[in-house]
């Protein structure tokens, strides 16, 4: 299709025109029902699969999905790169298109499409959302003792160490608006899993971008495989460490800044 989007789509009232990017790797057995539940909690919004080439057959079973509803689109990719970068390409795609915000979703049911309705409610004013686990109403559900401990625990690592001002700076369930896209410096990014959430966390924040935290439910997936491991956690604490230490640089040489610093 051109670099134009349907017009017709009726987007969300006072947000705009919505895209939803699902990044996809082997996600057969949940792509089809995740897709059904978005269309049908928000029947507004566009979706596009952003899929690395899944050998198990995701692309295709979207591609079946697209051919079927013109609302949901296909983004092929050369390989597995990473959440991060189909991210950043899902961005790029919805920018080339003038749609006014772009919504984070993961494939594997942990992320309720029913929810979303609430979350670009709050887009109305302001310019990044997050679905936030651990801020008051929101629920985990399924998940074992030592994953809300490491999640916890490295989110309130995250806050510490970079002053940014969210729960759930870890958190993959949100919606950008386009001046928030703008904002960041979307070029510099080149974290995956946890630390690309963290790291779009604390751009936005350096940008000035308006943040606000809307609780969800945040269910374990029950097909498939998770795609977390322990190279992506220590990927993100060695980062989150990195920035931290840098930006008390930073701050170290503006005492204007330092006196603000938390």
């Amino acid at each position: 299709m051109g670099l134009v989007a349907d017009r017709r789509t009726v987007g969300h009232p006072g947000v705009g025109r919505v895209l939803v990017v699902i990044p996809t790797y082997n996600e057969a057995d949940n792509v089809d029902r995740i897709v059904a539940r978005l269309r049908a909690a928000a029947p507004g919004v566009d979706v596009l699969v952003a899929d690395d080439n899944s050998p198990d057959g995701t692309g295709a079973i979207a591609d079946g999905l697209a051919g079927a509803d013109p609302q949901v689109h296909v983004l092929h990719r050369p390989g597995k790169e990473g959440l991060g970068a189909a991210y950043l390409a899902g961005f790029a795609w919805a920018r080339q298109r003038g749609y006014d915000a772009v919504v984070e979703m993961d494939a594997d049911g942990s992320h309720a499409p029913e929810d979303l309705p609430a979350l670009l409610d709050a887009a109305r004013d302001a310019d990044m959302v997050i679905g936030s686990r651990w801020t008051r109403g929101a629920r985990v559900l399924n998940w074992p003792l030592r994953r809300l401990l490491l999640s916890r625990a490295g989110n309130l690592y995250a806050r510490l160490a970079l002053g940014v001002p969210v729960s759930d700076a870890t958190g993959g369930y949100r919606v950008y608006r386009a001046a928030a896209l703008d904002a960041i410096d979307l070029a510099s990014v080149r974290s995956q899993g946890y630390a690309f959430q963290v790291e779009l966390s604390r751009l936005a924040h350096r940008a000035g971008v308006r943040m606000v935290e809307v609780p969800i439910t945040f269910a374990e997936r029950e097909h498939g495989d998770s795609k977390m491991s322990p190279l992506i956690v220590a990927e993100a604490l060695w980062r989150i460490t990195t920035w931290g230490l840098r930006d008390r640089r930073a701050a170290a040489r503006r005492p204007d800044a330092l006196a603000r610093w938390p």
